[in-house]
């Protein structure tokens, strides 16, 4: 381990930034529940029962929660949608750049991932120009990954700078979730969606291997992406007159525990590791059920996703933005040098996505 980490990409700071209106999950799940669940009471009751039980306590919406209840076309919330991913990108952006004590000027490339809004040309563009980058900078927008697109994201980011050894890289995640509430579908999977997802952008400054001693951030030493075929069914968003609208299906704990483990083992067989060697691990928190299953799979301690839960308790799930705020909580206390750590994110495909990090 210790010997592959200086040459390899480092990432040299993490950060989130969401829009200011912040609330407490139970008073965004009475707001909601009385707006768009008044007509039956029992449905009522399931889904503040649902939102009480997901270990949330906070969230952060694009729009004040009064507003919420006020019927918009997908139109109007994708022009929320692209004026807030602007601004919240561009803060977490400019916040990164500081962090990692690099200039705008010197980012060479760009990668970004959202699943909660479009635009052609996608925000990036304007992200670009906003932010002072260099109008040569490679681009590199996802559309479509959903809570997959932070760990693959920086996959990306990592296959660039093995090429380009001496520039910097950022990637910039924004998931705007409420803006695609559904509020006239009253099935479980959507009251279980609705009460789980929040607001945020997360954005990371990664340096190459001969930049990478500016930095005591963790190296990417390796990743893989696996497409798990036969699964389209668990995960994802359809688009239609309402906008993205969220399926979730209840399997996706039970296919973690079948599933994920293997595929685990044998991405760290190939590094001569096992998952007794992994110090950190850095676990997209997509919901309590996620969380238990990816602990009982892997055969991880209670405290080793102790920040995947406090990013669920202070954000919700925000999608791809939330391995980002993990990892950015595991860098504020980081282990000790030449620990290995695993970062990990599931989406819709299902789509596994796993970095190996170096400390």
């Amino acid at each position: 381990m210790s010997d592959a980490s200086p040459a390899a990409p480092r990432v040299a700071s993490v950060a989130v930034s969401a829009p200011p209106h912040r609330h407490r999950q139970r008073d965004i799940a009475a707001v909601f529940a009385e707006a768009f669940l008044s007509a039956d009471p029992a449905v009522r009751r399931q889904f503040t029962g649902i939102a009480a039980h997901t270990g949330i306590e906070y969230r952060n919406l694009s729009l004040p929660l009064a507003e919420y209840p006020r019927p918009r076309t997908f139109t109007e919330y994708n022009e929320v949608w692209a004026a807030t991913a602007r601004r919240v990108g561009q803060e977490a952006l400019a916040r990164a750049l500081k962090a990692a004590n690099v200039r705008p000027g010197e980012v060479g490339a760009i990668v970004t991932t959202t699943t909660t809004g479009a635009s052609v040309p996608s925000f990036d563009a304007e992200l670009v120009q906003r932010a002072g980058l260099p109008h040569h900078v490679a681009r590199t927008p996802m559309l479509g990954l959903g809570c997959a697109g932070g760990a693959a994201g920086l996959s990306r980011v990592h296959d660039y700078l093995k090429g380009h050894p001496d520039q910097v890289a950022v990637l910039v995640s924004v998931e705007l979730c409420s803006l695609n509430f559904q509020y006239a579908d009253t099935s479980v999977a959507n009251l279980v969606a609705t009460s789980l997802f929040g607001d945020a952008a997360a954005a990371a400054v990664v340096l190459g291997a001969h930049r990478a001693r500016e930095t005591a951030g963790p190296a990417l030493l390796a990743t893989r992406s696996r497409l798990h075929p036969g699964t389209e069914h668990l995960m994802g968003m359809r688009l239609g007159t309402d906008g993205f609208a969220v399926f979730l299906s209840p399997d996706v704990p039970d296919f973690i525990e079948k599933h994920l483990p293997g595929e685990v083992h044998d991405f760290l067989a190939g590094r001569e590791l096992t998952a007794n060697d992994i110090t950190t691990w850095v676990c997209h928190p997509g919901g309590p059920k996620v969380i238990e299953a990816l602990t009982r799979s892997l055969g991880l301690p209670p405290a080793a996703l102790a920040h995947s839960r406090a990013s669920l308790a202070d954000h919700g799930n925000i999608s791809s933005a939330s391995v980002l705020d993990v990892l950015a909580r595991t860098m504020a206390t980081p282990p000790p040098p030449d620990s290995p750590g695993l970062l990990l994110a599931l989406g819709p495909g299902l789509t596994s996505e796993l970095v190996l990090l170096g400390w």
